[in-house]
């Protein structure tokens, strides 16, 4: 076990690639457990004998943890030490995917699902910990790697957990989960330093500390406007694409959408790309051009919305400038206010999440409505209107949002 302590002031040195790819593993297993029971909803819901509205609460409870997990437990980073806080929550994470294998009913298992949401925002210290390990130089590469594994994460974990509990139950699947989380506990334990808080605020106060830094920073206002208007298409998009393609013309299962999702490790895979270009080019510039691509994609998918392939190409596209500009965002959030990296980033995802939220359900409201060009349609504007924001000179913005 290291004993080394980590100020934000230190002059660290090149991070070793074992560590990065730690840190990326932990990221990538931390936001998948929130996504293990998806897949999985059909064979519930046969064990079970339950309503799927009764059921819906599985996912929803998932979710709702991990939002409140973001607004109230990742601030503490700031607060206490980070490696402390990581391991407490992979142990509760481990007990909480234990509870929901062993669930004898519908209700243990949305309670446990509320915990697993909850502990599974220890993905959201790992990537400001990257943050404040990684030198300066090279702080927009070693986030995007992290960011890699955290978006594998989310993006393989439907497939994984679809194969393992039609093969062996989805108690396994669980089951299997915990064990993971367990054994990236032991590794943490041995290898992540351990940091030495930067603020001595109390609970209460940290929070408040949240809209102090809202208000005190323009950048920050910036980035977590932009990012949430590109959630809102990313969020309608995926929301929506499975109903659609069950659908005429297409008439494709739920299979189908899985592969969709597959062509999004595309854009996760080149998130290390966009933080070199962050080191190298500035985060400003690898903003607007994420939220150029984005805003094609849909424009390109609105103007043509019966074509698989461009559906896919597009897919790929958008998530790729999605990805692109989150990782601009936290390289410029990072150097804001070193001392506040965890209450940033808490800020930032809150942002992003109300995004999200909005998305799913705009997307719904707009299928139902207008159509798949219609979602299409909306998507582009909300990109559009998110390369605005980061197009429009900075003093004017603050002038504006003062």
């Amino acid at each position: 076990m290291t004993s080394t302590l980590y100020t934000h002031d230190h002059a660290a040195p090149a991070l070793p690639l074992s560590l990065i790819l730690l840190l990326a593993t932990g990221a990538g297993l931390g936001a998948a457990s929130l996504y293990y029971s998806q897949p999985m909803l059909a064979l519930l819901l046969a064990e079970f004998k339950s309503t799927p509205a009764a059921l819906g609460l599985v996912p929803t409870l998932t979710t709702l943890g991990y939002a409140l997990g973001i607004g109230l437990l990742a601030p503490l980073g700031d607060r206490y030490d980070r490696r402390r806080i990581i391991l407490g929550k992979a142990a509760a994470l481990v007990l909480a995917l234990l509870l929901a294998a062993t669930a004898p009913s519908v209700a243990v298992l949305a309670l446990a699902s509320l915990a697993i949401g909850l502990a599974a925002t220890l993905a959201q210290d790992i990537v400001p910990a990257a943050a404040t390990l990684a030198p300066e130089a090279h702080r927009g590469k070693t986030v995007g790697t992290v960011m890699t594994g955290l978006l594998l994460g989310i993006l393989l974990s439907r497939v994984v957990a679809g194969v393992v509990a039609e093969q062996l139950g989805w108690r396994s699947m669980f089951v299997a989960a915990a064990l993971s989380i367990a054994l990236l506990g032991i590794a943490v334990w041995r290898r992540l330093p351990r940091f030495e808080p930067t603020t001595q605020l109390p609970y209460l106060a940290l929070l408040g500390s949240l809209a102090t830094l809202w208000k005190r920073h323009g950048a920050l206002r910036r980035a977590a406007l932009a990012q949430g208007l590109i959630s809102i298409g990313f969020s309608a998009f995926w929301s929506t694409l499975a109903i659609m393609l069950h659908a005429a013309p297409f008439n494709l299962g739920s299979g189908a959408a899985g592969a969709f999702g597959l062509a999004g490790a595309a854009g996760a895979l080149a998130a290390p790309l966009a933080g070199r270009l962050a080191d190298s080019k500035g985060p400003e510039v690898v903003t607007r051009l994420g939220a150029a691509l984005v805003a094609a994609a849909f424009v390109a998918m609105a103007a043509v919305p019966d074509q698989l392939w461009l559906i896919a190409l597009g897919a790929v596209v958008f998530d790729l400038g999605a990805q692109a500009t989150l990782i601009a965002h936290q390289t410029i959030i990072y150097s804001i206010e070193p001392a506040a990296r965890s209450r940033l980033n808490a800020v930032l995802f809150i942002g992003m999440f109300s995004g999200m939220a909005s998305g799913a359900w705009l997307g719904s409201v707009v299928l139902a409505r207008a159509g798949w060009q219609g979602v299409c349609v909306m998507a582009a504007v909300s990109g559009v209107a998110a390369l605005a924001v980061r197009m429009w000179p900075a003093k004017k913005y603050a002038a504006c949002a003062a």
